[in-house]
């Protein structure tokens, strides 16, 4: 299901309070009861949904309870950067007396999350996200860009709130392993992925999500020449004031290492810690892991009746369109590393934007609201996801 069918099932989402209670497909827990995983009782007659489909009976209420979140550390311990700063690059920036670094400049393979709004283009590094998980940001209106280092998760959201903008830090809470928001204004806590207030005052509202890619920075850079990139503090500051006791100049964490988490691969042969890219439409869910698109090449695929196409854009990134060009479904193939075609036209892998041929003024449509994350984000909030691969080889 995507994500508007997948609230959709929240009944009466908008507005919602304490007073209600609201329910959500996709977890092992229903009814008020909010019980672990195999303690879940069902309804025995579940309301028919808007379309006229059952809802799933592996549901769970909202609001959350507070004894099903996880709070590893306290409020702000984490600290949101509340006033970015932005530049044309790193280089130049005075390194920390004790980093490790040789040199201040972002490198080409640096990880970001790139953000467009008309002409103009962001990016966000995660060896700042790695640290603070949330940036406050104005661009084309109000913006939340935040990060789960356990889930490998990224969700760009409009802050804007019942008309009012508000600002997010980070609760110190985990739910489904993933992070865990509050805004300042109610101090209700939100769920990263599902960008839904999931406990509080405005349990049940949901946020507008941002289109957002999970690059580098050298590929996000030579698409986007005149891109801005976040400075790290003391340039921005944070929700504790503007601290710069972190060497933002080397890696926090190695992208592929190890999760500390104590469990390896499961029944997919998939590890925590496996990019994926999720997709989901209707009914269904499906996750692509980045190894076998990278071995595949070019994925053409049907998820839930709709027809997609999952491929590696530059960047080492995983990128799903749809693959209905005016109504009609084209199998594509690789044209080289930075296109895709089909026919006698071709696209841009990392945008979908049209290159040249007789349908190149029809850019491909996202099939995806989050880009790649681990397996562990996107399994815990899609139980039920099939995984590209294991029932095609």
């Amino acid at each position: 299901m995507d994500r508007r069918d997948y609230l959709a099932r929240l009944a009466g989402v908008a507005g919602i309070g304490l007073a209600g209670c609201v329910t959500l497909p996709g977890s092992r827990v229903t009814g008020d009861d909010l019980s672990p995983v195999g303690n879940a009782t069902t309804s025995d007659t579940p309301s028919p949904r808007p379309d006229g489909q059952l809802p799933r009976r592996d549901e769970v209420t909202l609001p959350v309870s507070r004894s099903e979140m996880h709070a590893p550390l306290p409020r702000d311990h984490i600290p949101a950067i509340v006033d970015p700063v932005f530049g044309d690059d790193w280089d130049g920036l005075p390194l920390p007396d004790d980093s490790r670094a040789e040199s201040t400049r972002l490198p080409g393979d640096a990880p970001v999350i790139g953000l467009t709004d008309g002409t103009r283009a962001r990016a966000y590094p995660l060896r700042i996200l790695d640290w603070h998980e949330v940036v406050n940001d104005t661009f084309g209106g109000p913006i939340a860009v935040t990060y789960c280092v356990l889930c490998g998760s990224s969700v760009v959201a409009d802050r804007v709130v019942g008309g009012s903008t508000t600002t997010f830090g980070v609760s110190g809470y985990l739910w489904r392993s993933d992070l865990v928001l509050y805004d300042q204004a109610t101090e209700s806590l939100w769920s990263q992925l599902l960008a839904t207030a999931i406990n509080g005052p405005l349990t049940g509202t949901e946020l507008t999500i941002r289109p957002s890619s999970l690059t580098t920075w050298g590929a996000w850079s030579a698409e986007h020449p005149e891109t801005d990139v976040l400075l790290p503090p003391p340039r921005s500051n944070t929700v504790r004031g503007r601290e710069a006791t972190f060497d933002y100049f080397v890696p926090k964490y190695r992208r592929d290492s190890p999760p500390v988490i104590g469990f390896g691969t499961d029944s997919n042969g998939l590890h925590p810690r496996s990019l994926v890219l999720g997709v989901a439409h209707g009914d269904a869910a499906r996750a692509y892991p980045f190894e076998t698109v990278q071995r595949d090449g070019v994925v053409n695929d049907d998820v839930g009746g709709r027809p997609v196409v999952v491929t590696v854009a530059p960047g080492n990134t995983l990128v799903a369109y749809d693959r209905r060009v005016g109504g009609q479904p084209l199998r594509f193939s690789a044209d080289g590393p930075r296109q895709l075609s089909a026919g006698a036209t071709r696209w841009k892998r990392s945008t979908g934007a049209g290159v040249s041929g007789p349908q190149a003024t029809r850019d491909l449509t996202r099939a995806n609201d989050h880009p790649p994350m681990f397996w562990l984000g996107w399994s815990g909030f899609y139980p039920e996801t099939s995984v590209y691969g294991e029932d095609t080889n």
